[in-house]
């Protein structure tokens, strides 16, 4: 029998998980405009100007800022693969699953890994990376800046201190924080940073953008082995997305397009004003779930306003909810990872998902999935919390 395969319909979803984010329609313009050559002089435009961009977005002037064709995880392999060599001694923080991918990382490239470990909800101590940079000679302190599996935003000044002190790299993960919440590479002098298109930038993923400053481009100058990795060589990537315009690979042309809208947007809304933006309405969010009795896994202080872990109350089921926002509400969460599987929800107000509009409508969605789970008996009582919480930020 001869298959047929229909027109592509694809269900409108509210996206607060924790990544992709919503897009922009003026994002999904930008994508479909027409395909040209990836040496186009008019496309070379387009990269000069999504590097202006990007570096807006980070805070730097680093020359060398671009977005790496692949994924955020395209981003971490990368900063290991040209920075990294075999025998080189690699502090990490892990208190979550994307610190735990890093280790995997560094160790398939030949790094001796050395762990800092915290509880999965808790940041990475100071103490422990002194102790670790005390005691060995260290090459690269690589640490996840807002990790998505937890919902932890995690201090970076003092331990870029002590890892400069030591004479190492700092390396830092900004998938889930990077135009959400306040990256300064510059001010804080992070030498490799690396992120990804689709959670704060609301952008489709398939992008990780990347910087490095000077310490790291004279590291990946003056390596004794060839980078690993020929796709993601940035000795040759870099020629390309310099003045000499080398041909390494294909471009992802469209995707570029649209990296350049989604970064044009948050120029024009500005930095400090989108910063602000996820602080209100993760502020609103946290007060609707208390409201309706649910404790936050992470501490305050140390919460990540652009994803946001609660606990999920004793006897519901945490599947059965996650389906039923989808096929009910058409809203997508995420369930927790790892040793927080079951334990957890995690919600994203990321770029263009965070309105108060989703706060609200997920709120009300949950309240009504729990009193019908039986652990809540007022179903409003986060809508309330939440409304009440922006009314007095507009009052302030």
């Amino acid at each position: 029998m001869e298959k047929c395969f229909d027109d592509l319909d694809i269900p409108e979803r509210v996206l607060m998980g924790p990544g992709p984010s919503n897009v922009s329609p003026r994002v999904l313009r930008a994508l479909s405009a027409p395909c040209i050559g990836h040496l186009d002089p008019y496309f070379t435009r387009i990269m000069d100007e999504t590097q202006d961009l990007l570096r807006f977005v980070f805070q730097t002037q680093n020359r060398f800022t671009i977005p790496v064709s692949g994924t955020g995880s395209a981003g971490m392999e990368t900063c290991f693969a040209n920075l990294l060599q075999p025998g080189d001694r690699v502090v990490v923080g892990v208190n979550g699953v994307f610190g735990t991918r890093m280790v995997a990382n560094a160790r398939r490239l030949g790094g001796e890994v050395i762990p800092v470990e915290a509880s999965w909800g808790e940041p990475i101590s100071p103490k422990g990376v002194e102790e670790s940079l005390r005691r060995n000679s260290i090459k690269i302190v690589a640490i996840v800046h807002a990790e998505t599996s937890t919902g932890v935003l995690q201090p970076l000044e003092e331990i870029e201190n002590l890892a400069h002190k030591a004479g190492a790299l700092f390396l830092v993960d900004t998938v889930t924080s990077l135009g959400g919440i306040d990256v300064r590479v510059d001010d804080w002098g992070l030498d490799a940073v690396y992120s990804g298109t689709q959670k704060c930038l609301s952008c489709p993923p398939g992008l990780a953008p990347l910087t490095f400053n000077s310490r790291a481009m004279e590291v990946l100058e003056n390596r004794k082995h060839p980078v690993p990795s020929w796709y993601l060589d940035m000795g040759m990537v870099r020629k390309y997305w310099g003045a000499e315009r080398v041909y390494h690979h294909t471009a992802p042309v469209n995707m570029i397009y649209g990296l350049r809208e989604s970064l044009r947007i948050i120029y024009e809304e500005g930095l400090e004003a989108r910063f602000q933006r996820h602080i209100r309405n993760h502020l609103a969010l946290v007060a609707g779930l208390e409201a309706l009795g649910l404790p936050m896994h992470v501490r305050e202080g140390l919460r990540l306003p652009s994803l946001n872990t609660v606990r999920i109350p004793s006897g519901v089921d945490d599947v059965r909810v996650r389906r039923a926002l989808l096929q009910e509400f058409q809203i997508e969460i995420g369930g927790g990872l790892g040793d927080l599987k079951g334990k957890i929800w995690r919600i994203g107000l990321m770029g263009h998902s965070s309105t108060p509009g989703n706060v609200i409508l997920f709120l009300g969605a949950l309240g009504t999935l729990l009193k019908a789970e039986g652990t809540v008996t007022d179903p409003g009582a986060g809508v309330s919390a939440a409304t009440e919480r922006f009314a007095s930020w507009e009052s302030d």
